[in-house]
């Protein structure tokens, strides 16, 4: 249980996800889901509160949104490793990130509950991987009509993470500018 588990190949997961895939260093990705915690965290606490509902565009999510949006789908992707892990061979469903996020409430909550929680989905997601023998990361099954591989989702989930946390920076934080503070 203490393999290196490095990136996987092309064939492990649908083309679509190597935009994410492609983000993430080369390296044990457990080590490098853990280092990744922290430095979202990071940039997470330098958001002021007063800020955190700010939308760079009318029809684009909240900061808040955002970072819901990570926690939901970093839960999704971590239960179908889980899934697979296990060699359950039951096709799961995909799902619509919009509707997720219209459906729940994050602006309700306080970034820094949001950042506490994306920090606890991530430290659940570090104890699944980090338990997992070199069979079950080779595993794969099928989700929304696509195959992956536990290496592959692992991978995905820090590459999601990447982009999104990209996307905060340049889109979100850029824009708010001096008035961050």
């Amino acid at each position: 249980m203490n393999e290196t588990i490095n990136k996987p190949d092309t064939t492990e997961y649908p083309p679509y996800y190597g935009k994410y895939v492609s983000l993430v260093p080369d390296g044990d990705i457990v080590t490098v889901l853990g280092q990744q915690m922290e430095e979202t965290a990071g940039l997470l606490n330098s958001i002021p509160e007063s800020r955190a509902s700010f939308r760079y565009a009318p029809d684009k999510w909240s900061i808040k949104e955002l970072v819901g949006h990570m926690i939901d789908t970093e839960r999704i992707f971590a239960y179908r490793a889980l899934r697979f892990a296990r060699n359950d061979k039951t096709p799961l469903p995909g799902y619509e990130q919009d509707d997720y996020v219209s459906n729940a409430s994050f602006d309700s909550c306080t970034l820094t509950d949001l950042a506490s929680e994306l920090k606890s989905v991530r430290q659940s997601t570090l104890l699944l991987f980090k338990h997992l023998d070199e069979k079950a990361w080779m595993r794969s099954g099928l989700a929304n009509d696509s195959e992956a591989s536990v290496r592959a989702l692992a991978h995905i989930i820090a590459g999601h993470e990447l982009h999104h946390r990209e996307i905060l920076s340049s889109r979100y934080l850029s824009t708010m500018g001096a008035s961050r503070g």
